[in-house]
Order: C-alpha cells, then structure tokens, then sequence
C-alpha cells in the first residue's frame, strides 16, 4: 500500500519525509489556497523536493471536459510526467479521464463518495480513484466501507484501477484500510503523525534511557560506553 501526504505545507512535507516512508504528495485547489503561494509556486517546490520519481497528485479546475484537459496539459508540461491529474467523478470528468488515458497520462479519479463513480472511473481507465472517507461519513454512510467496497469491485473486474483512499479523521480510519490492502492511502501531517503517538510508547523509551544511565551515567549512549 502506498503512502502520501495529504497537503502543499512544504515545510510539513519536509518534516513528515523526513521521518516516514513516503511516497508521494497529493493536493487539491483547497489544500494550495491554505499554502498562501500561488499554485505554481507550491507544486513546483513540492516536485523540486521530492523530485520527479514521486507521486505528486494535482487537481484540474475547469468544470467541462475541454477546460480539465487543458489544465491536464498544463500540469504535466509544469510539473512532469509522473504527476497524476485529478479529475472529478462527474459525466465531464469521465470524458477527460478517458481522453487523458488515451495519452497515456496519469489520472486519479476524485471527489468520489460512491462505489459506481469508483466503478465508472474504472472503467474509463483512471489509474487511481479517491473515495473521501470521513466525508462520506459525515453523509451517514460508512466510508471505510466504501472503500472497502471499491476495492473489490475493481478487483472483480480486473482493472488496474487502485484506490486512494483520502479524507480521514483519525488513525483508526487507515488502521482499517491497511489491513485491508487497499493500493494507497494519502492524509494530512497530523494524522500521519498521529499513526505512531502513543504514550505508552513514549513511557517505555524514556524507562529504557533512564535505566541505561542508571548503568553507564548520565546522558551515556551505547556509541560512547564500555
């Protein structure tokens, strides 16, 4: 399952990769309007930085099928080949997504709160589709289970379509994903961060150091022990 970071912060992205295996960014309008830089300005210092092998995921802004493939182009002419174009699940985004394929470019299929968009999106050859979890929620629906449901459907039907599951809430929300080896999973810093913390395990580090200088002194290491 792979791994991204959920926003355009670039000095959060530095932090996150600088400690997690990471595999790539994703953004949308909403998340570069919180960065305070043009979107130019943003995604060219997030490529810059995780260089050209990543994932960066860029969304289009035109609402008809003609306006999402020239955004499309423009994207990947500014930001490289390996930068997959976000297209909303909608009947004009369907006709850009296939349309994009037919170039061979990448394409994540978003704004997904339903398994017949993912399947749709699917079928037009979206190499990504992107279920919003606690959105759908947030609509009294079950959005891991959403997901879930996606993922079978793209493997009853044998399409190279993975999901990217987005909009989480909490660490639970992945735990459950990843036990269910969906293809990818993209959240914000916070949530990231939050996978791991855990007192419990932060009390036992600190039992292990002071138990250790105990031992050996204060501020002692086993790199400067005998």
């Amino acid at each position: 399952m792979k791994f991204l970071i959920d926003d355009a912060d670039i000095e959060a992205i530095k932090r996150i990769y600088e400690f997690y295996p990471i595999d790539g960014v994703t953004t949308n309008p909403s998340i570069l309007a919180k960065s305070g830089k043009k979107p130019y300005e943003a995604l060219k210092e997030i490529r810059d930085f995780i260089g050209l092998d990543a994932e960066l995921h860029v969304q289009v802004v035109a609402g008809e099928a003609e306006g999402m493939l020239e955004d499309a182009y423009k994207i990947v002419e500014k930001l490289g080949k390996n930068t997959y174009i976000k297209i909303p699940s909608i009947p004009e985004g369907f006709k850009a997504i296939k349309a994009l394929k037919a170039e061979k470019i990448c394409v994540t299929a978003t704004a997904i709160y339903t398994p017949m968009q993912a399947f749709i999106a699917g079928k037009c050859g979206a190499d990504y589709a992107a279920p919003y979890v606690n959105r759908i929620d947030n609509m009294g629906m079950n959005g891991i289970e959403v997901a879930k449901k996606i993922h079978q459907i793209f493997l009853s039907n044998n399409f190279e379509t993975k999901v990217l599951a987005a909009s989480f809430k909490n660490s639970q929300q992945v735990l459950e994903l990843c036990e269910h080896g969906i293809g990818a999973i993209t959240a914000s810093p916070d949530i990231i961060e939050g996978l791991v913390k855990n007192v419990a395990v932060t009390s036992a580090v600190e039992d292990f150091i002071a138990d250790f200088e105990m031992l050996a002194g204060q501020g002692k290491t086993m790199s400067d022990s005998l």
